[in-house]
């Protein structure tokens, strides 16, 4: 009779458990610079609940940012650190008029992707700086109805711009404004799409908001997970949960500056740029959903580190795809860059699609299958010299040789 062949993770549909941890993470709101629902609220218990006694988890005075810290004080041993960020990005309000609108900056949405959708304003309570209050039932607009529209923007010729978009809060009657604010509602405040994740229609997919990048946070953590069942002897791995990576990584370079780990890879969402509309004149690399995770190259990327996870991903046959960058990578493995330090740095990732928009799509295999290329990369670099792991000198001395090309 033929052998009956065991299906490996990112083969198979993604557990119930799994995934409704999932938009536990993603669903955490976690405006930009007011991340401790994540980081705190989810993230730290979830690690507590798994990581030996041995571990330690590391807080900061300037950003609510996590370091779960697999050898604390360890710093004769080679250190990994990857990084999650869970800032995501926002609206703020700006002005409220005395109509009851509340006009908002728009920070990395397109406008047009915003009209109609429903919204969570959090604002502080008027009498405890120290608390915060949750408003919903507001949608943000523009236009209001298609009978105040000129003709171009009927015709789609003409577009929104930033300045157009507002909270509704559907304030009617007399002094409209000071009722707004007496709710404790000031410029500042974040705003952010509510729209948790769901299941696809397509199988092993799911959509929502706000995949980047609670999406690169969970990875981390089911990366630890797995490893804390048997954990790794020679390499100290500093699994990190970052912040404000969408205003220019400040997050990851003021955690990533502190620790000077030997490597770091930043893990995030990536381009579906097969499926994406209007690029084909661009030429780009094909990353698909379902076809794996993504290793880039370029930028500030280590070669050598690349190599590596390839070598492990082909050992197990877990599906990855290349991808490669100019300057930057646009993610948190710029940290060590940017803070001015030496470190071998790459960046994985999962191709998605409709990135800042509240419909942004997944498929589950290629979020398994980076926690797994991780893993099976780690091990290896622990078992690497004959048992003793990976060392410093293997990061200095492995440098490519391009003139010993054959």
């Amino acid at each position: 009779m033929p052998r009956k062949t065991t299906k490996q993770p990112w083969q198979k549909p993604m557990p119930e458990s799994q995934f409704k941890f999932m938009r536990e993470v993603l669903a955490a709101p976690s405006p930009i610079g007011i991340e401790a629902a994540m980081s705190y609220g989810v993230l730290k218990p979830e690690f507590e609940k798994f990581m030996p006694k041995s571990w330690a988890v590391h807080q900061f005075k300037g950003n609510a940012g996590i370091v779960v810290d697999t050898h604390p004080g360890r710093d004769d041993l080679p250190s990994v650190m990857i990084i999650g960020h869970a800032d995501k990005i926002r609206l703020q309000v700006r002005k409220i008029d005395s109509d009851g609108k509340i006009w908002v900056n728009t920070d990395s949405f397109l406008p047009c992707t915003l009209v109609g959708h429903e919204v969570t304003l959090f604002c502080q309570n008027p009498e405890n700086p120290h608390a915060y209050k949750r408003i919903e039932g507001g949608t943000l607009e523009a236009l209001g109805a298609i009978h105040f529209s000129e003709a171009a923007q009927r015709s789609g010729d003409k577009g929104l711009k930033p300045e157009m978009i507002y909270l509704e809060l559907q304030m009617h009657g007399e002094d409209r404004k000071e009722r707004i604010e007496k709710l404790g509602i000031r410029p500042g405040d974040p705003i952010i799409l509510n729209r948790p994740i769901k299941r696809g229609f397509s199988e092993d997919s799911y959509y929502g908001a706000y995949l980047d990048n609670g999406l690169g946070c969970f990875v981390v953590t089911e990366i630890a997970r797995i490893l804390a069942k048997k954990p790794l002897k020679n390499l100290r791995v500093l699994y990190t949960i970052a912040t404000h990576e969408e205003i220019g990584r400040f997050g990851a370079t003021a955690i990533a500056g502190e620790f000077k780990p030997d490597l770091l890879i930043g893990s995030d969402v990536n381009h579906d740029y097969d499926a994406a509309p209007g690029i084909a004149a661009k030429r780009m690399n094909p990353l698909a959903m379902s076809k794996g995770f993504t290793i880039t190259k370029g930028s500030i990327t280590s070669e050598y580190l690349n190599s590596l996870i390839e070598e492990a991903c082909i050992k197990a046959k877990i599906p990855y795809q290349m991808d490669f960058s100019g300057r930057d990578t646009g993610t948190d493995a710029m940290a060590a860059a940017l803070a001015g330090f030496d470190s071998a740095a790459t960046s994985i990732g999962f191709p998605i699609r409709n990135m800042h928009t509240i419909s942004e799509t997944g498929h589950t295999a290629d979020v398994l299958a980076a926690i797994h290329g991780m893993i099976a990369t780690f091990q290896a670099m622990d078992s690497m010299n004959g048992g003793k792991g990976i060392s410093r000198e293997d990061l200095k001395n492995q440098h490519p040789r391009l003139d010993q090309a054959t």
